[in-house]
C-alpha cells in the first residue's frame, strides 16, 4: 500500500482498535493527563494551517478555523468503502451528552454515552462475549458510535479506511455519516447486521438500511477520528453527517456482524479526545 492510502491504514491501526467497556472505571487518568494531551495537540498545531478538526460537540455551533475545503456530496452520490465502530460516542450532543469518564488515556473508557435509562430487560446480560479484546467486551448499555464512510474514489468496501483512498485520485472526498447507538439484550430492537448491510445501487457501494430517522443530522467539516489523533492533527478532511438521536440495537446482531464482515472488523475503536480548541473547529451552519 503506498502514499496516502498506506499513511491513513496505518494510523487507524494506530489509533487504536479496541473495546473498553469492562475497563472505563479502572485505570482512569486524571483531568490533568487529558489537558496535557490538549495542550500537545494545541502546540503541534498552531501555525500549522491544519483543518478543523473532528469529534466535537454538535449542539455547539462556534469555531474558528476557516481552513476551506469543499462539502463532499451527499452519500447516494459516492460509494460506501468502510462501516466501523467506536466503544461509547465520539461525539457530544443530542441524545450522547453524559461523560464516560477520561479512561486510560489511550481511547478507552471515554468518551459520550447514551443519556436515558434502559429497562431491566434491556440490560439482562447475554449468554456469551461480543467483540472481546484485551480492552473489554460489549455489553447491554454500551454505547457506540458507528461510522458510514463515503468516498469520491473507486473504492471497494473493505478492511481499514485504507480502502476509501486510491492511487488513481490522491485526495478523493470523504464523508462520514454517524449513527450512535445503544447496545440492549432484546432481539425486537435495530438489526445491526442489516442495517450495515452493503448492496450496489446504480453502480455504487450503499448502506441501503442506513437509518434517517434519528433528527436532523449536524453536518460540518472536520477529519478523520481515532485516539492517535489526541496530540497531533488529522491532515485528512472529511464532511461529517452526524445524527443526534439514539437507535437501540440488538446486541446480539453486533455480534453477529462482528462474527464475519468485509471489513475485517472484530471488535470496537478507541476514541478520541473531544475537540474543544476553537482554532480546530469549523463554524456549524444551522
Amino acid at each position: 500500500m503506498s502514499g496516502m492510502k498506506y499513511v491513513l491504514a496505518s494510523t487507524v491501526l494506530a489509533a487504536g482498535l479496541f473495546s473498553s467497556a469492562a475497563m472505563a472505571a479502572e485505570g482512569a487518568v486524571s483531568d490533568a493527563v487529558i489537558a496535557e494531551q490538549r495542550a500537545a495537540l494545541a502546540a503541534a498545531t498552531k501555525d500549522g494551517g491544519f483543518g478543523p478538526q473532528s469529534p466535537r460537540d454538535i449542539d455547539a455551533t462556534a469555531g474558528s478555523n476557516h481552513r476551506a475545503f469543499g462539502a463532499a456530496p451527499a452519500y447516494p452520490a459516492m460509494t460506501l468503502c468502510d462501516i466501523h465502530f467506536h466503544e461509547n460516542a465520539e461525539h457530544k450532543g443530542g441524545d450522547f451528552t453524559t461523560y464516560a469518564g477520561n479512561g486510560d488515556g489511550h481511547g478507552y473508557g471515554t468518551g459520550f454515552k447514551y443519556n436515558d435509562k434502559l429497562t431491566d430487560a434491556e440490560l439482562a446480560p447475554v449468554d456469551k462475549k461480543i467483540g472481546d479484546s484485551e480492552h473489554g467486551d460489549l455489553v447491554p448499555g454500551d454505547t457506540i458510535e458507528i461510522h458510514f464512510v463515503y468516498s469520491t474514489a473507486q473504492a471497494k468496501p473493505g478492511p481499514t479506511l485504507g480502502t476509501c483512498l486510491s492511487d488513481a485520485i490522491s485526495n478523493p472526498q470523504l464523508r462520514v455519516e454517524a449513527v450512535v447507538g445503544v447496545l440492549v439484550n432484546d432481539p425486537g430492537a435495530a438489526d445491526f447486521a442489516e442495517m450495515a448491510k452493503v448492496e450496489t445501487i446504480d453502480g455504487l457501494y450503499q448502506a441501503p438500511n442506513l437509518p434517517n430517522d434519528l433528527g436532523a443530522p449536524v453536518v460540518y467539516a472536520g477529519s478523520t477520528t481515532g485516539p492517535g489523533y489526541n496530540e497531533k492533527a488529522s491532515p485528512f478532511q472529511v464532511t461529517w453527517s452526524v445524527r443526534p438521536q439514539v437507535v437501540k440495537l440488538d446486541l446480539t446482531s453486533v455480534g453477529t456482524w462482528l462474527s464475519g464482515n468485509v471489513f475485517e472488523e472484530d471488535h470496537a475503536h478507541g476514541v478520541r479526545n473531544l475537540l474543544m480548541n476553537p482554532d480546530l473547529l469549523s463554524q456549524i451552519s444551522k
